[in-house]
């Protein structure tokens, strides 16, 4: 009898001690509401930003939407469109893209056909007048044409080969775009605080890289993560780059070549992932927990002032899975950008995977109880 029971026990053991990852993210909409995807579960609308320490918050969930489960799930917004993009939202079909109507509030599924793109191992930003992708892949420059889609067409898209970009396979790309460009950190043998950059409109890497000097200090040369910060009209003209050890947050102007040196994230996390509106630059960590540090594009006196704080909102619905997060290493990744944010790995986890695991003393005692229910069985 009690070897009849042990697949019962094994299979309640493994049940409870495996990790149930879900890949949530945020973006905003052209209202400037703050959307988080897949968080808890659900999806939710936020509000403005005046509302995030007292506000109420609105479930958004639908049907149709992806299960959020996917190895680094991002969101991209097409501004014109009024859409989110989400990549890598559904594991079992990582190639596709969910499309979610802001103002319809309704999400569809355009099939997406790949060719020699590898969709599990990419970065991208979303261009903000074309509406078309910009993906780096094992170094490979691949363009995806979204054209004005808020819902899924019919007829798959295709994923382009564009050329070959001018850095080696193993190149951890950090891109951010700004002006129809996409712009390079972290470039091997191009100096602190400069930047390679690839103009959208021509196709053309220029030959030059381009530095963006601070009032103190340089930016370090290092991976880290991306956001543009967009506008109410025309396309983004500063974008923040954040060290995976959160030491600061640097916001590049690519219209005057400068940069501004301010606080880095209170939650030093390296897993974490970025979205930018337009007065705000959004966290959302590993556990779950989502904060935001203010920023005014006409006010560099404010902005070095200013602090991160939680949205209060979406964690009074939202719980994190646990309080704090203090990884400063990065794992294994291609690197991500911030508007138009899209990493993905093969062959690890979702950086911003939320794991939610049965404690190990629930575990011994639903082992335990198993165990003592067999003995009195036998005896």
């Amino acid at each position: 009898m009690f070897i009849s029971l042990l697949p019962t026990i094994v299979t309640l053991y493994f049940f409870s001690s495996t990790a149930v990852h879900a890949s949530p993210c945020v973006a905003f909409d052209v209202q400037w509401n703050l959307l988080a995807f897949g968080l808890d579960g659900k999806d939710w609308n936020a509000g403005p930003q005046n509302t995030w320490a007292n506000g109420t918050v609105a479930d958004i969930t639908a049907s149709g939407r992806p299960p959020f489960d996917g190895t680094n799930t991002t969101c991209f917004l097409s501004q014109y469109a009024n859409a989110i993009y989400v990549t890598n939202g559904d594991k079992s079909s990582p190639s596709s893209i969910h499309i979610y109507d802001a103002a319809a509030k309704s999400w569809s599924k355009q099939t997406v056909t790949t060719g020699s793109f590898d969709p599990g191992s990419f970065n991208a930003i979303l261009d903000h007048d074309t509406n078309v992708f910009y993906a780096l892949s094992h170094g490979e420059l691949f363009h995806l044409d979204m054209g004005l889609l808020k819902a899924a067409n019919s007829s798959a898209l295709q994923w382009v080969d564009v050329e070959k970009a001018p850095y080696s396979s193993d190149y951890e790309p950090v891109m951010a775009l700004a002006q129809n460009h996409v712009f390079f950190l972290n470039v091997p043998g191009v100096p602190a605080g400069s930047a390679d950059i690839y103009v959208i409109h021509y196709n053309y890497f220029q030959p030059e890289a381009q530095a963006f000097p601070t009032s103190n200090g340089v930016i370090p040369a290092t991976h880290g993560q991306t956001a543009s910060f967009f506008q109410n009209q025309g396309v983004q003209e500063a974008f923040a780059f954040i060290p995976d050890d959160c030491s600061a947050t640097y916001v590049l102007n690519v219209e005057t070549n400068t940069t501004q040196s301010l606080a880095g994230p209170s939650t030093k996390d390296a897993g974490a992932t970025y979205f930018a509106g337009l007065t705000s630059l959004v966290q959302l960590d590993s556990t779950g927990v989502v904060s935001y540090l203010p920023f005014n594009p006409n006010d560099t006196s404010a902005n070095a002032a200013a602090t991160w704080n939680k949205v209060v909102s979406l964690a009074n619905v939202a719980p994190p899975t646990n309080t704090t997060s203090t990884s400063t290493t990065s794992p294994p990744k291609v690197s991500v950008t911030g508007t138009s944010r899209a990493k993905a790995t093969s062959s690890g986890n979702s950086n911003n995977a939320i794991a939610v695991v049965a404690p190990t003393g629930i575990i011994g005692g639903l082992v335990s109880a198993a165990m003592l229910a067999c003995a009195a069985m036998l005896f």
